[in-house]
């Protein structure tokens, strides 16, 4: 089969009968091996039944959400390719051949764009059109290179084999983000085939909830991308606090009427703190999202790994507590000449803030870098003793000494059956020969004792004749 066509459906009596009698017509105009799959997402308005009269294969799904019921269709789909869109009748069926051409063409993934075909009148509120949609698309393709223009559109079409690869996992409407998330990741060919948003079909309001699912959307975003999430805001708090940090520890510094002192210098030293801590995030976010599959392979990520041993962060974790230690030790000498009495803020506190600072972030390295080397104890305990090549040799070779054994063992067993056999026939022969020899022995003396009564007969009838005749 070629195409199967996902529809999910939770209460969608009104609609979900036209959209599949429209997707198996579009089956018939154009000569497609299809089917149409409605994955129920658990209706009780008779939707289910319906389906099935217009001609769909309905595939139960428990677990409540947009993105697992899509799952669950996409798992039941026969299809080499799936195209995957709502049962509301917003979108147009019939038009999925450009989808299904550009799959054919070796697209793994192909989006359909609202924008660029026409959003009509009332199919999309205001705040999804120009701000929600807009927005959301504009931050996936900052986050992660990509060129889609749409991410949320809900008509689309893709290679189920290479869909099921990616690992889809969430179950609500970010489906729609992490497919095309993951997808760029994995350096997928994307395309986008403009699309006709038509308003929906249903007496009822939509499953969607403009606040609830846009958050959902963002945080997914954030949170597959450590980069945006942790590493350049964390950057950004690390320049600032060095580059304020640094000329505030001299003395004020004023620019036109603001003059900037020690307080100032305390929120700079949080700063530098903060960024410091979010860039150690970003690596550790990033060391453990490689390895359980759920971020691709990043080459300059693991040159950073390799490099950033467990002694070179504890080295470079020594050397921050040494300086911290020694403007503590300063401080005290400070104090000292005062005769540990009252001192001045604007004095003492740009000789401790520096110190404390320092003492912190060598603490947060020591600890970044213990929980980076727990994180790759996995990778690297136990390591094989033999590659593959080695050991697929170790297989065949085990299983050529197995067909020589049972060879052996069979020519053995034919062996001792032979010989069981010529004992039979030894046996036999001998058997044979013995039943025939007491068989002529019998006949003969048969025949003896025949001869020997006839013998005696006649003698008896010579005696009696002799004595008759005398």
């Amino acid at each position: 089969m070629e195409l199967s066509v996902v529809m999910p459906c939770l209460n969608e009596a009104e609609t979900v009968e036209t959209c599949v009698r429209k997707t198996i017509g579009f089956f018939e105009d154009s000569g497609i091996d299809g089917e149409v799959v409605i994955a129920d997402n658990g209706s009780t308005d008779g939707s289910q039944q319906l389906a099935r009269d217009a001609g769909a294969r309905v595939v139960p799904v428990v677990d409540k959400g947009y993105g697992n019921a899509l799952m669950g269709g996409i798992r039941s789909a026969r299809g080499r390719y799936v195209a995957m869109g709502d049962a509301d009748d917003s979108y147009d069926f019939t038009t999925l051949g450009p989808f299904l051409d550009e799959l054919r063409d070796g697209a793994d993934l192909v989006m359909g764009n609202r924008f660029k075909g026409g959003i009509a009148d009332g199919a999309m509120p205001p705040l999804h059109r120009y701000l929600g949609n807009p927005v959301l698309s504009f931050v996936g393709r900052l986050f992660f290179g990509s060129k889609i223009g749409d991410f949320h559109c809900g008509l689309r079409a893709f290679d189920k084999e290479a869909i099921m690869r990616l690992g889809l996992q969430t179950g609500g409407m970010e489906f729609a983000s992490e497919m095309v998330v993951k997808a760029t990741l994995q350096g997928y060919d994307i395309r986008e085939v403009p699309t006709t948003l038509s308003p929906d079909g249903r007496t009822r309001a939509p499953h969607l909830n403009t606040w609830r699912d846009g958050w959902r959307h963002l945080r997914f975003l954030m949170l597959y991308s450590p980069r945006w999430l942790f590493l350049i805001p964390g950057l950004v708090f690390m320049m600032l606090g060095l580059v304020a940090g640094v000329a505030l520890s001299t003395g004020p510094v004023t620019v036109g009427d603001i003059a900037f002192d020690v307080d100032t210098l305390v929120g700079a030293s949080a700063a530098l703190v903060i960024g410091f801590q979010a860039v150690l995030f970003a690596l550790l976010t990033k060391v453990y999202a490689m390895q359980e599959g759920f971020l691709p392979h990043d080459r300059r990520v693991q040159k950073v790994i390799d490099w950033w041993s467990l002694e070179r962060g504890l080295l470079l974790g020594g050397l921050l507590a040494a300086a911290g230690l020694a403007g503590l030790v300063a401080s005290l000498l400070h104090w000292r000449v005062n005769s540990f009495g009252e001192l001045d803020p604007r004095h003492s506190l740009r000789i401790v803030v520096p110190a404390a600072t320092a003492l912190v972030m060598s603490f947060q390295a020591i600890f970044a870098s213990l929980f980076v080397s727990i994180l790759g104890i996995r990778r690297r305990q136990h390591p094989p003793l033999t590659d593959p090549a080695e050991e697929a040799a170790g297989v065949v070779d085990a299983a050529a000494h197995k067909v020589a054994r049972d060879e052996a063992e069979k020519a053995a067993r034919a062996e001792k059956a032979a010989e069981t056999d010529a004992k039979t026939d030894v046996n036999t022969d001998v058997n044979t020969d013995v039943n025939t020899d007491a068989k002529t022995d019998a006949k003969t003396g048969v025949k003896t004792d025949a001869k020997v009564t006839a013998a005696k007969a006649g003698a008896t009838a010579s005696e009696d004749g002799d004595e008759d005749g005398r």
